[in-house]
Formats: structure tokens, C-alpha cells, sequence
């Protein structure tokens, strides 16, 4: 039997991962496997750069879009995958395998999940996690400083020349296709009420 492919997409810092995490609980853990975008980023070395020579982690090409797509065919058919489990800066000695097993449910998550054509068609349901850009950024400073030990002066960089252009061409065009934009603000407590409602009506 097919599984169920609900796919949430949205800017860097507008709480996908927070909501998936809702969504599972809503659907029952066990009965969920996630399928994260972001373990399919080419090596650094790879990267497009820009006209300051500073990698530019947000375009589409920044991903292995054939391998991407590949798994995710294979895990939608019933086969379990590894993939490599992606973290910012860790060497790549330190990069650990993990399994993603089929399941009823499959949450595909990630930042090009309208913009690569398999993925978008792959889809049953489809969230656009919308929030107020102020806050994107405030979130990104914060994670940014924390966990890659970047500078408020680069991630303000990052965010200028990078992630607003970016999300501007390949992000945002495609809010309208979306199934469900959930509003990550102060309506966020009445959209998770309407959409976890109607995330059961479809199992």
C-alpha cells in the first residue's frame, strides 16, 4: 500500500522542523518516517559561489537533486534507505549513515520541495509554512551564532545576498500551489487546530 507523502516546505527559519514535529505526534511517531531535503547538500567544495566568493548554500543546486529523487522513489516503493545524516560544518569523516524506513506516513521537508519537479509531484498534501521575515532572521542569527559560529556580520550577509534572493525566485513563487499555508504567528495556535483536523481526515 502506498504511503501517504505530506511534504512542508518554506524560508529558512520559519519552523518547518518544529511543525513536522507536531505533525508527528498528531499522526502517532510510529506511524511516520521523515524524509529531510537538507541531508542532500553537495560538498562545500562544489558549491556556486558568489561575486565575494562566498559559497551560496541557497540555490537548488547546492542538492543532489538526482539522488534526492532517487531515494525518495525507492522509500515511496517500500524500500528502506540510507543516507548520510547532514550537519553544517562536520567533516567528512564524521558524517553518519542512517536508516529512513517506509511507513504510512512519509514527511518530505525541505526548502526546494515545490521547486523540484519529482518531489512537488510526488506530493498527497503540501504545507507552506509562512511566517513574518523579521523573525526568519532572528531565529537564523540566533542558530547561526549557536551551532556554525558564524558572525552576525555573515549570517546579515548570508541573508541579504543569499537567502532573500533566493526565496524570492525559488521558494515563494510557488506559496499558491500549496495545499495548506500555515500561518507560523500569532495564528499559528488556530492554524495547527485546522490542520491537524484536517491531516486526519485523510488517514
Amino acid at each position: 500500500m502506498k504511503p501517504y507523502i505530506i511534504g512542508i516546505c518554506g524560508g529558512s527559519g520559519s519552523g518547518k522542523t518544529t511543525l513536522l514535529k507536531k505533525i508527528k505526534s498528531t499522526l502517532g511517531n510510529e506511524n511516520v518516517s521523515v524524509f529531510t531535503m537538507d541531508n542532500y547538500y553537495l560538498p562545500k567544495e562544489v558549491q556556486a559561489r558568489d561575486k565575494n566568493d562566498v559559497v551560496n548554500f541557497d540555490l537548488p543546486t547546492a542538492l543532489n537533486e538526482k539522488q534526492l529523487c532517487l531515494d525518495l522513489k525507492k522509500i515511496i516503493g517500500g524500500e528502506e534507505i540510507q543516507v548520510k545524516e547532514y550537519f553544517f560544518n562536520a567533516p567528512v569523516n564524521d558524517i553518519k549513515k542512517v536508516s529512513i524506513v517506509p511507513n504510512k506516513v512519509i514527511i518530505v521537508e525541505g526548502l526546494f520541495l515545490f521547486y523540484f519537479k519529482e518531489v512537488r509531484e510526488a506530493l498527497d498534501f503540501s504545507i507552506y509554512v509562512d511566517v513574518d521575515p523579521k523573525h526568519q532572521l532572528a531565529r537564523r542569527i540566533n542558530r547561526d551564532q549557536k551551532t556554525r559560529g558564524y558572525s552576525k556580520e555573515d549570517i546579515e550577509y548570508q541573508w541579504n545576498e543569499h537567502v532573500v534572493p533566493c526565496y524570492n525566485k525559488y521558494i515563494l513563487p510557488f506559496k499558491p500551489n500549496a495545499d495548506f499555508v500555515f500561518r507560523n504567528d500569532d495564528h499559528a495556535g488556530t492554524d495547527l487546530k485546522r490542520l491537524k483536523k484536517e491531516l486526519k481526515t485523510k488517514q
